[in-house]
């Protein structure tokens, strides 16, 4: 079992199970997603979850039984495969303070009130915004955040979890 936030969890979803790739970097995953990478034969798969000690996240019995950590999905819906790893302890909270760009898994700063953002992002006055280091998105606690928020929260109800989990051990 891969080792919950509190730890260097460090994740590698295949192309099969893309549809949790921002549910887990909302949560504060270092997530990996073969299709960013163009990854898509299993031995490239395996090379890049060794040399970058990330749990394989799949769908494919075969590939999960060759990686040397690897979490087994069975459903192909999102909702089920958020359920599975729930139970396979992965800790499925939105972060207070998110870390992880949604849109390619780079490092996220706080927007200062001072600093001007994109005409999509609201000012840094209303909410908090932050920004990825990397590709330049920007990011806040809007709707989606919400909607997230949601599914999660009926995923973890759903499957017996409590309704907040602390980080502290």
């Amino acid at each position: 079992m891969p080792a919950s936030r509190s730890g260097p969890a460090r994740i590698l979803l295949d192309v099969m199970c893309g549809g949790l790739v921002s549910y887990l970097r909302m949560c504060n995953y270092d997530t990996a997603y073969a299709g960013d990478r163009g990854l898509e034969a299993d031995d490239d798969l395996l090379a890049v979850a060794r040399d970058e000690d990330r749990t394989l996240v799949t769908r494919d019995v075969a590939l999960a039984n060759r990686a040397d950590e690897s979490l087994l999905l069975d459903s192909r819906a999102v909702d089920e495969q958020l359920a599975e790893l729930d139970a396979a302890g992965l800790d499925l909270t939105l972060a207070d303070e998110p870390d992880t760009c949604g849109q390619c898994n780079g490092p996220l700063e706080p927007v200062e009130q001072a600093v001007s953002t994109p005409e999509y992002a609201p000012e840094p006055s209303a909410v908090d915004v932050w920004r990825c280091r990397d590709c330049g998105q920007h990011f806040w606690r809007g709707s989606h955040w919400d909607r997230v928020a949601e599914t999660l929260s009926r995923v973890r109800a759903e499957s017996g979890a409590p309704e907040e989990r602390s980080d502290e051990q």
